[in-house]
């Protein structure tokens, strides 16, 4: 045997917290139903692009089970941010269906009535014959069982100090798989402790093989199960490989060696439908047996986790947390014994043995111990040596201590199992309603947290609608610069680099400057033949100011030559004194070293979202306002409207805060008010002119309401530009008006226009800009 002692040289050489990296991925299987619990028979959703090149939503075995897979990050905590997307994704996509949350199939027809997944081309026909193959060897009801894969490696960096330091003979790569060979074959002998913690599959409906039916017992009317079965899926009717044989893991030569001759015997139709509890996976998963003799061992996966029908996305935090202690433990765990045939069959035996029995916690086990035991007193066993080998490498914390306490609270109160919790359920309620009604509420939980995408919070709304479209359609991605939103996209050699979501490569750097400039978008505007509001820019402060007399008694806007998000800007629509005037200049120099003042134009104002000919969608944008309760001033007013979860800051919610600065304080003494102003009850009082929705204004959805004639106007606003992509801020008088002339006028052409106001507005329908941005891109 071996002996590498990785816990001596993790020890001596401080390379705890280089051991604590790796690479966390997770994929997760879940059957599609329809809104009765059948299972559905309709084709993969389209929405979700080519299944096989979607690197995030594809389809397992039958083209009604959706796989979902994250890619590799370096903490447990963005894996599950993604894997939490992914389901939101997925959940909200789906048409009069649901995501079925267990293991274990819902109401499933006849066998030949279960699509198999279908491909196109020729890997495409080959993976169908695959599941052909696999239907007539298996049947397709245990095809559908479904499941989490845990996948794990150490951080590179780690593994090269670690070999560094051992000074041994090994060559980096036999170094590396010695690693993971270790950690699989102490997996072996504990990993049963995953499926006895993390087990929630116990009950079966009556749909399922009866040839399992005929030895398990009544549930209730239309369910089934084994007496004392912690987790089906992975027990005696569960999904494992049909014959019984030996996998050496004392080598990856032999490895390799021994499953070359199981396909070579016809016992197994490839490497991928070895059935192990744990399997080592390499770089090319599509030569994975060739691809580890040449490159090494890349991860590992662990496959023995049930989805949890308690856990919206499938499975706790926690006990993806826990899985990555045990797999620290597993490395550094000594070996007592060279680990042999005979280890390999008892320790399988012994997985499905608690798989088939755990729920009695007086089990007693003697495959993994010369004595017989007690599982709960094993289990805790376990966990306390777990807690001793990290501690001397001094590798545990508070933290990890909270994880254990998890699981301990689990052995200790059986009641706290996932699968007691369960058959409880299912006994009170029936196998298929209590299941549809998770799902419900699942879908629920989707649907209300729709606009935000977990772990990218910190980009704005528009970037993050972009970025679920993308994962939507498989389009992979890199977040180049966080605090600018500038992200580079990927798919089939199709590069795109975009910042906040609406600066792309087919709107020119001229345009831009040209939208960016107020004065400058007048004059394209006027040259094209298209009504903009009259007035003067100036670049001198002391001249803007002088020129009072030119604008006195007269309505007009005040706001600076560059500007955006409704920064600056002043408008006057009745009196106002030269005090009030001279503070508009300050507040407009304050942003730009030049301003514009123009007429003020009457009517209404709406924001018009063009991509290429088209208008994508149309906004009337209230300014910020309050409404009156009779009791609370303007002040309490606010702060009880920011309450709303749809409010934020920094552009990262539908709409912004209301903010009380000078703008406001100057807006309401034109109307004779302060901030300590008690407004009556229904009374709205507007704190602003502007309709930012920057600024705290209210988004109105009025894309289908207004007429084809100011559409086509908005439209010709962009061409001027040779904009692409903008927002055009047009004021309109009378929208019951059709005819323009006289009853429009563009005020602005921005450069870069939020798409989630149109996503997600006060009121009305989601325009669903983020399809539309990657379609003009070619996506």
């Amino acid at each position: 045997m071996n002996k590498i002692n990785f816990k001596e040289i993790i020890k001596e050489n401080n390379l705890s917290n280089f051991f604590n990296q790796g690479n966390f991925g997770i994929e997760k299987e879940n059957l599609r139903t329809d809104l009765t619990g059948n299972l559905a028979l309709t084709d993969f959703p389209k929405v979700f692009g080519n299944k096989i090149n979607n690197p995030y939503i594809t389809v397992d075995f039958s083209e009604s089970q959706i796989e979902m897979i994250t890619p590799a990050f370096k903490n447990i905590e963005k894996t599950y941010d993604f894997l939490k997307n992914l389901n939101d994704i997925v959940s909200t996509n789906l048409t009069n269906e649901y995501l079925w949350p267990q293991s274990i199939p819902c109401i499933i027809p006849e066998e030949e009535k279960i699509p198999i997944a279908r491909f196109q081309g020729e890997e495409g026909k080959k993976s169908e014959e695959y599941r052909n193959q696999l239907a007539k060897k298996y049947g397709k009801k245990i095809q559908l069982i479904s499941g989490i894969h845990y996948n794990f490696s150490f951080s590179k960096d780690f593994i090269n100090l670690l070999h560094e330091k051992s000074k041994s003979d090994l060559s980096l790569k036999d170094f590396k798989d010695e690693l993971y060979l270790k950690t699989t074959r102490n997996f072996f002998k504990y990993g049963w402790l995953i499926i006895y913690l993390l087990g929630s599959s116990s009950t079966v409906h009556k749909s399922y093989r009866k040839t399992c039916m005929e030895n398990m017992e009544k549930l209730n009317q239309n369910s089934f199960y084994f007496d004392g079965t912690l987790s089906f899926r992975n027990g005696r009717c569960g999904y494992k490989n049909k014959d019984k044989f030996f996998i050496s893991h004392d080598s990856v030569e032999n490895y390799v060696n021994d499953i070359k001759g199981l396909i070579d015997g016809k016992i197994l139709d490839g490497a991928r439908e070895y059935y192990s509890p744990i399997r080592l996976k390499s770089k090319d998963p599509k030569n994975i047996l060739d691809s580890l003799l040449k490159d090494g061992i890349e991860y590992l996966e662990i496959r023995t986790v049930d989805i949890n029908p308690f856990s919206q996305v499938g499975v706790n935090l926690e006990d993806l947390k826990f899985i990555h202690l045990l797999v620290k433990y597993f490395a550094i765990k000594e070996e007592d014994h060279e680990f042999n045939e005979n280890d390999y069959n008892r320790f399988l035996k012994n997985q499905e043995l608690i798989a088939n029995e755990d729920r009695n916690p007086n089990l007693e086990i003697t495959c993994c111990k010369d004595n017989p035991i007690k599982i709960t007193d094993y289990a805790l066993e376990i966990i306390e040596d777990l807690k001793a080998n990290l501690q001397e490498i001094s590798l545990f914390s508070e933290d990890d201590q909270e994880i254990l306490n998890f699981q301990e609270n689990k052995i200790k109160n059986p009641e706290n199992l996932y699968v007691n919790k369960l058959l409880k359920e299912v006994e009170k309620n029936g196998y298929i309603e209590f299941h549809l009604k998770k799902a419900k509420e699942y879908l629920v939980q989707s649907e209300n947290k729709s606009f935000a995408l977990k772990g990218y919070e910190n980009l704005e709304l528009s970037s993050q609608i972009l970025l679920k479209e993308a994962i939507k359609r498989g389009i992979t991605f890199e977040i180049l610069d966080e605090g600018e939103n500038f992200i580079y996209f990927n798919k089939n050699s199709h590069e795109e680099y975009v910042k906040q979501a609406t600066k792309t490569s087919l709107d020119s750097y001229i345009t831009m400057l040209i939208m960016e400039n107020k004065v400058v978008t007048k004059k394209v505007l006027e040259k094209n033949g298209i009504s903009v509001p009259r007035g003067l820019d100036y670049s001198d402060k002391e001249t803007s100011i002088n020129d009072f007399y030119k604008y006195d008694g007269r309505a007009i806007v005040v706001k600076p030559k560059s500007t955006n998000f409704g920064l600056g800007i002043s408008i006057f629509k009745d009196k106002y004194d030269f005090e009030d005037y001279k503070k508009a200049i300050d507040l407009a120099f304050k942003e730009d070293s030049s301003i514009l003042i123009e007429e003020f134009i009457s009517g209404k104002e709406y924001r018009f979202f063009v991509i290429g000919d088209e208008v994508a969608g149309i906004l009337h944008r209230v300014p910020a306002n309050v409404k009156g309760n009779g009791k609370s001033n303007i002040y309490e007013l606010v702060e009880e409207k920011n309450k709303n979860p749809l409010r934020g800051k920094g552009y990262k919610t539908p709409l912004e805060k209301i903010k009380l600065g000078e703008a406001e304080e100057l807006f309401l003494k034109n109307q004779n008010k302060t901030f300590d102003y008690i407004p009556k009850k229904e009374e709205i009082v507007y704190l602003r002119e502007n309709s930012n929705i920057s600024t705290g204004g209210d988004s109105i959805d009025y894309t289908d309401d207004i007429f084809d004639s100011y559409k086509e106007i908005a439209v010709a606003a962009a061409k001027s530009a040779n904009a692409t992509i903008c927002g055009v801020d047009m004021m309109i008088k009378d929208l019951k008006n059709p005819v323009p002339q006289g009853n429009y006028s563009i005020i602005e052409i921005n450069f870069n226009p939020a798409i989630h106001i149109h996503c997600y507005p006060y009121i009305g329908k989601n325009r669903h800009l983020g399809e539309k941005i990657l379609d003009v891109l070619g996506y």
